[in-house]
């Protein structure tokens, strides 16, 4: 029986096995409802504007809008409503792109039901759950003050880029063309910079502050 308490879930995907797999998993959980399923953006949208949903699982790609500009459009629509990107890809160029148009959060489609469950109380908290490289949940790291951005030098940026694409120092070594002590270096110099301890939290933070 449906709660009112319940959050209601929108599943947005055009993979019917990817949906039932999705249902499954959300039917072990408690306090979570899936209202409707949507295999598309056209549908998705009149689905939002027909009933209340508090969570949406939204497909990055999708055969009309892709998911990175559907979640803008709905986010413009329905401010309220908290979008979480799914898909089979890890590229950080993805999450940035879906985090900067307004979701709060990014998942592997091979989740678990507990780091579902775990992404859906994060981001209802009003906090950010990235799914890096199917990970853990990252916790919230030390931020600097409000409206306080690094400043990076031109190395330091490109650097960063590489780490956020899943570089490691052999390899921006020799993208870069320096040895790969000084990439070390700037990789310490980035951590002290935006006080985190690793670099799953630098990338999270310069997501989070608009410079990746």
């Amino acid at each position: 029986m449906t709660k009112e308490a319940d959050k209601n879930i929108l599943i947005v995907d055009d993979h019917p096995m990817v949906v039932a797999g999705l249902q499954q998993l959300l039917a072990q959980l408690d306090g979570i409802r899936v209202a409707a399923t949507a295999c598309n953006a056209f549908d998705a949208i009149a689905l939002l504007r027909e009933q209340r949903v508090d969570i949406i699982l939204l497909d990055i790609n999708l055969p009309d809008i892709n998911g990175i500009d559907l979640c803008k459009k709905i986010k413009k629509e329905f401010p309220d409503i908290k979008i979480l990107g799914i898909s089979t890809f890890s590229e950080r160029s993805y999450i940035s792109r879906m985090i900067n148009n307004g979701a709060s959060g990014y998942l592997i489609k091979s989740a678990s039901a507990e780091e579902i469950a775990a992404a859906i109380q994060t981001v209802m908290s009003g906090r950010l759950y990235l799914s890096l490289a199917m990970e853990h949940l990252l916790q919230p790291s030390s931020r600097a003050p409000s409206g306080a951005l690094p400043v990076l030098t031109k190395r330091e940026k490109e650097v960063l880029r590489l780490i956020a694409d899943g570089m490691t120092n052999p390899q921006i070594a020799g993208k870069l063309f320096i040895s790969p002590l000084t990439v070390d270096s700037h990789r310490k110099s980035l951590l002290t910079k935006f006080n985190v301890n690793n670099t799953a939290s630098l990338v999270r933070m310069a997501v989070e502050q608009g410079l990746l």
